[in-house]
């Protein structure tokens, strides 16, 4: 949320204001993501399909279920193309190329594919999951949920049906939904990390901190390589000014997906806040070349120049932070810092006057103490 949640785009959910007004905050949260893999190795043979081809479809499905095990996921891709060549009816093979096309980073090929599965079996239930990932991973959160529901009865014991229906109800920004789905998926099995972790990140974000941290170290215990959960401990220990620890955690994430924008921007932030301006600026810097509509890390690209006293770099920063998402924790204390110290006094008064509407603990402080 596991939490800037990967969930990432995305309509990820963001930390809530820390305890302490005078504490910046990093980027959002992460949540963790784990894409359905399925092997399906029973061929329904149709009877418009000569026998011949029928078992030469058979024997390429077959070497491409090998190839996905092994992860050539191109050659997994050939076999199974070569499958459908010889049986264009093949369900199966439509879901599994689908499934070797997402692994290998072609989400649209794997819609395609997917959509092609359904049409040919309506019922094929394990599809309507995979397509449901990856229309959530490409924004399409309704068209998520729709598929999970569509689904229900079949996989509502499954507790990573339910993880992904949390998933859907938390971009579509229905969290009382998305608790009682990540719940029953603890409650089907315990030990799956990837619910603890996003329900610690939705936990986070109602700012139910003790027990978000229960769920994000018990995510740990069981999985202490799981990224979105590294990451979010780290926010946590953040909004307890503990920047030092903190940062060993974003560096373990960074460890496991070294090219995460999400994560560069945390440390960036941390880095700043420990005073280590040089070090944070080529990783914030990193971070919008992955992500350039991160408005996180363009707060934190403002930051820097605020502290370098470069007022006119750190007010485009702000400005772009707000066109882009105007929610961003601090943004408005930050924004009206800006405009004060390049000697616009009034517009900082504005800004931080937009902050305290929009609950900016902050900015309202700055507020009363600047402008009245």
């Amino acid at each position: 949320m596991t939490t800037q949640i990967s969930l990432p785009t995305d309509s990820s959910i963001q930390e809530g204001q820390t305890a302490k007004e005078q504490t910046g905050r990093p980027a959002r949260l992460q949540y963790a993501r784990y894409t359905l893999f399925l092997l399906l190795l029973v061929l329904a043979v149709g009877s418009g399909c000569s026998d011949s081809n029928a078992d030469e479809a058979a024997q390429f499905f077959l070497r491409g279920n090998l190839q996905l095990q092994k992860r050539e996921y191109r050659e997994a891709i050939r076999y199974y193309t070569e499958a459908l060549d010889k049986k264009p009816d093949f369900a199966d093979a439509y879901n599994n190329r689908g499934l070797a096309k997402y692994r290998n980073g072609d989400r649209e090929g794997a819609l395609a594919d997917y959509n092609r599965a359904i049409d040919t079996d309506p019922d094929f239930g394990a599809t309507y999951l995979n397509r449901a990932e990856v229309r959530l991973e490409t924004g399409d959160a309704a068209g998520s949920l729709a598929d999970l529901q569509r689904i229900e009865r079949e996989y509502k014991d499954s507790s990573f049906y339910q993880v992904r229906l949390a998933d859907s109800y938390v971009r579509l920004n229905k969290p009382a939904p998305a608790q009682a789905a990540y719940d029953r998926a603890v409650q089907l099995d315990p030990k799956n990390a990837e619910a603890l972790t996003n329900r610690g990140a939705l936990l986070y974000s109602q700012k139910a901190y003790e027990q978000a941290e229960s769920d994000i170290r018990q995510a740990l215990l069981l999985n202490p390589k799981q990224d979105a959960a590294l990451n979010n401990l780290s926010l946590l220990l953040a909004r307890a000014e503990n920047y030092t620890d903190a940062l060993t955690y974003v560096d373990r994430a960074l460890l496991v997906q070294p090219d995460q924008p999400y994560y560069l921007n945390n440390k960036a932030y941390l880095l700043l806040m420990l005073n280590r301006s040089e070090e944070a600026l080529p990783l914030v810097q990193e971070s919008l070349r992955l992500d350039p509509d991160n408005a996180w890390a363009h707060r934190t690209t403002g930051i820097y120049y605020l502290n370098r006293q470069e007022g006119v770099k750190a007010l485009a920063s702000f400005r772009q932070a707000e066109r882009l998402d105007a929610s961003v924790d601090d943004l408005y204390y930050y924004l009206g810092q800006a405009e004060q110290a390049s000697g616009n006094r009034q517009a900082a008064c504005e800004a931080w006057q937009r902050g305290e509407s929009a609950g900016d603990l902050r900015a309202g402080a700055e507020r009363r103490k600047q402008c009245i």
